[in-house]
C-alpha cells in the first residue's frame, strides 16, 4: 500500500524554520518573519535568496516556488503604501498574483548558531571550532552571537588568504579590498557576513590578524589600519552572506524530513550585489 504524504502548510513551514531562525534573536530594529502568504497554503518547493528583487521574483515564479526565503528584509522600514507603482509594491503584487510566499530571515539568521557567519567562514577557510565575535548575552551557552572567529589550518600570508577567501565566494564585478601588508602571516581570523564597520572594535579586542567582512567605510577602515593590528579584507555584501543559504536550505529540509515532508529546495544563484559594473 503506497502512502501519500501531503505538503506542508506554510504554517507548518514557518514553524520549522523559526525552530531553526528564532524572530525573537533578531535585532529590535529589525522586520524580519513572514512578510506575505497565506498560513494554509501547501509548500512543495522553497527559492532562498539574498535579496528580495525582481530577479528572484522572476526565478521564484519559472520555477514554480511556493515561498521564497531571503535573508534581507522587503520591507525594512514602514511604508503606508504597498501599491504597484513603486518598486516594493510590484514584488508584493507580483507574489501574491503567483500565490507564492515571503518569509525573511535576517539578524536572527545572523546570530544563530549556526548562522550567516559560521557559513562564510567555512566559505573562506576557516576550520575547527568558531565563537562569536560579538556573543549574544541573552545566550547562556555563548554560542549564538554576531560575526565569528577562528583559525585557518596554517599559517599564509595575508595575499594567500584574500586570493582563498575569493576563491571560496561566488564573483562579483567588485571583487575584493584587502588593507594591510600582502606579505604578512595571518592565522586567526574574525568574519561577519553583512555590513562590519560596528564590529571593527570586537575584532581588535579579540586579538585576530584579519578581519573579513562588508561595506567598510573608507573613514573607519582608514582609522582602523593606522591603529595597526588586524588587516582587513572587505567582501562584497551579497557574496559574504550567500553561502549561508545553502545551509539554511539543508537545515529547513532536514527539519522538515522529520514530519516525513516532501519539500524541495533550490538556493538562487542570481547575482544580486546592487554594484553591477567594474571600470
Amino acid at each position: 500500500m503506497t502512502t501519500t504524504v501531503s505538503p506542508p502548510t506554510l504554517n507548518d513551514v514557518v514553524a520549522a524554520f523559526e525552530a531553526l531562525y528564532d524572530p525573537a534573536w533578531a535585532a529590535s530594529w529589525d522586520a524580519v518573519g513572514l512578510v506575505c502568504g497565506d498560513p494554509g497554503q501547501p509548500v512543495r518547493r522553497v527559492l532562498f535568496a539574498v535579496d528580495p528583487v525582481a530577479e528572484v521574483v522572476d526565478e521564484a515564479e519559472e520555477w514554480g516556488a511556493d515561498l521564497v526565503v531571503t535573508h534581507h528584509p522587503l520591507l525594512l522600514r514602514g511604508v503606508t503604501s504597498v501599491a504597484a507603482t513603486t518598486p516594493k509594491g510590484r514584488i508584493v503584487h507580483r507574489l501574491i498574483t503567483a500565490g507564492t510566499a515571503l518569509y525573511t530571515a535576517h539578524t536572527n539568521a545572523d546570530t544563530a548558531d549556526p548562522g550567516v557567519s559560521d557559513a562564510l567562514a567555512a566559505a573562506v577557510g576557516l576550520t575547527g571550532d568558531l565563537a562569536p565575535l560579538d556573543p549574544d548575552p541573552a545566550d547562556p551557552a555563548g554560542r549564538r552571537g554576531i560575526g565569528r572567529v577562528g583559525t585557518l589550518p596554517a599559517p599564509m600570508a595575508l595575499r594567500d588568504f584574500a586570493a582563498q577567501a575569493a576563491a571560496g565566494l561566488p564573483a562579483t564585478p567588485a571583487g575584493i579590498r584587502v588593507a594591510g601588508d600582502p606579505d604578512r602571516t595571518v592565522h586567526r581570523v574574525a568574519v561577519s557576513g553583512g555590513a562590519g564597520d560596528s564590529l571593527l572594535g570586537a575584532a581588535r579586542a579579540a586579538g585576530v590578524d584579519v578581519f573579513l567582512t562588508s561595506d567598510l567605510r573608507h573613514h573607519p577602515a582608514s582609522e582602523f589600519a593606522e591603529q595597526g593590528g588586524a588587516a582587513l579584507i572587505d567582501v562584497p555584501h551579497w557574496a559574504g552572506e550567500w553561502p549561508w543559504l545553502a545551509d539554511g536550505a539543508d537545515r529547513l529540509t532536514r527539519a522538515l524530513a522529520g514530519g516525513r515532508a516532501n519539500v524541495e529546495t533550490r538556493v538562487s544563484t542570481a547575482v544580486t550585489d546592487a554594484w553591477t559594473q567594474r571600470f
